[in-house]
Order: C-alpha cells, then structure tokens, then sequence
C-alpha cells in the first residue's frame, strides 16, 4: 500500500483537563494543582496516536477558529464526497451522525468492489455510545470497536459475553473488538474464537482520558501493518495502559 494513510473521521473539540490531588467529594471545594487545554474528540484523538506510532494519517471533522466552537456540523456525505479515496488504505468512523455515515461507507464499499484487493480500504467504526441510531452501524464495518457502555446496555456483564452476544449483528467476515477498562480487552474473528489480551496499567494512574481512542489507534495500526488480531489486541492494551501513566500523549511511546 506504500505511503496510503489512515482517516480518522469524527470529532476534534477542546479537552479542559484539571489536576486535582485527589477525587473530588460531592458538595466540596477542591484546589485544582493545574490546568491545561489539549486538543481532544474520539477521532482527533485516533489519529494524534496514529501519527506518533508512525503511521501516515489524516483527520476529517469540522474545525473553526478560535478556543471554543458551538454548533459545529459533523462530517456529511456531502463532504465526503469530495474525498480521494484513492490516498487511503483504511477509514476509520467514529460513530456519531450514523445516518450519514452509513452513506459515506456505501461509498466506500463501491470504490472497494471496483478495486483489486490490494487496493481495497479497510473499514472500521467505533460505537461507543448508547444511542439507538449508532447500532446500524454494527454491520457496516469489516473492524467493529464496542464500548464497554454498549455493551452493558445490551445487558452483557464481560467482553466475552458482549462477543458473543453481538456477533451476529456484524457482517460476514468481520471482527468485533471490545475493551472493557483494567480487565484487558477480547476480540473475535469470523472463526469464532475469542481472543483476549489483559490490560497493562501503569505503576501510577496519572490520566485515562482517550485511553480507548488510544487502544483503538493502536490496534488499527498494528492490524493495518499486516499484524495478527492477537498481536493488534496486546498492543493495544500495552499502549492504552502506558497512555494512562502519563498525562496528554507525548512521551507515549517511552
């Protein structure tokens, strides 16, 4: 695939971190050690990782000037439409206006079925939140990213048991991954065998935010350099564990 990138489509927005000493009580007052702005969003995040694992990466969203933005528009079909798709080996969605992106991977798999295999774009979507309009997304990638809160809201108490329980929702031929915080994470291939990788938490948690985008980031990365869905599934883990040791992402890779 030579130099073809990676896009990650989504959200970018404004992350305001504060750095407490400790958890907060409900109804006290706490001193805040520091503050600091970073760019963050499910999708911004994938490829801030992407780019420091190495990977050639792309970010589609809607930007503005300025610190703070309201009533920014997701990506449509529209837009996407104007994509050259030939410049990519894999699209990543983050679920949001599923309506529209059900659209853009329609487009995508059209493209795919006039290309040779080499050539075809990986699909993958990440569901992360509970809402209805998102699960028509479940069969739309051939890589399907579940949060642990979907997961609990089918009714499901493991990652094993969320495997199982939604596989058959996904297309033929597709893997379903789900992470579910410190108890590591499962995957499961067409096969039907469920692969499992524990987490690696760090010696202190310094900082969880984007530890998922994180995950996923680096289980695409290592899946799009032709590595198994076991090594993908590790590290991942690994990578997402050392994130939530430090603060932001610089330094993720030490």
């Amino acid at each position: 695939m030579g130099d073809k990138k990676i896009l990650s489509i989504g959200l970018v927005c404004l992350d305001i971190i504060n750095v407490v000493d400790k958890y907060p009580e409900e109804d006290t007052d706490t001193s805040c050690l520091s503050q600091r702005w970073q760019r963050g969003g499910n999708a911004s995040n994938t490829c801030t990782v992407l780019s420091l694992l190495g990977a050639p990466c792309a970010f589609m969203g809607s930007l503005a000037p300025g610190p703070v933005a309201e009533n920014l528009p997701d990506v449509s079909v529209e837009d996407f439409s104007k994509v050259d798709l030939s410049q990519y080996k894999w699209i990543h969605w983050e679920g949001r206006n599923a309506d529209e992106q059900v659209k853009m991977i329609e487009r995508v798999r059209e493209y795919n079925s006039k290309q040779e295999e080499k050539n075809r774009i990986s699909i993958s979507v990440e569901i992360e939140k509970t809402r209805e309009p998102l699960y028509q997304l479940f069969p739309l990638g051939d890589l399907v990213f579940v949060s642990k809160d979907v997961a609990q809201h089918f009714g499901f108490t493991s990652s094993a048991a969320a495997l199982k329980g939604i596989y058959g929702r996904l297309r033929k031929g597709a893997t379903l991954i789900c992470a579910w915080a410190e108890k590591g994470a499962d995957a499961m291939g067409p096969d039907g065998v469920i692969i499992h990788s524990d987490a690696f938490p760090p010696e202190k948690l310094v900082d969880t935010l984007g530890a998922g985008d994180t995950f996923n980031a680096s289980v695409i990365y290592s899946l799009s350099n032709g590595g198994s869905l076991q090594d993908a599934l590790t590290f991942g883990c690994q990578i997402a564990g050392k994130k939530c040791g430090i603060h932001g992402y610089d330094g993720i890779l030490h």
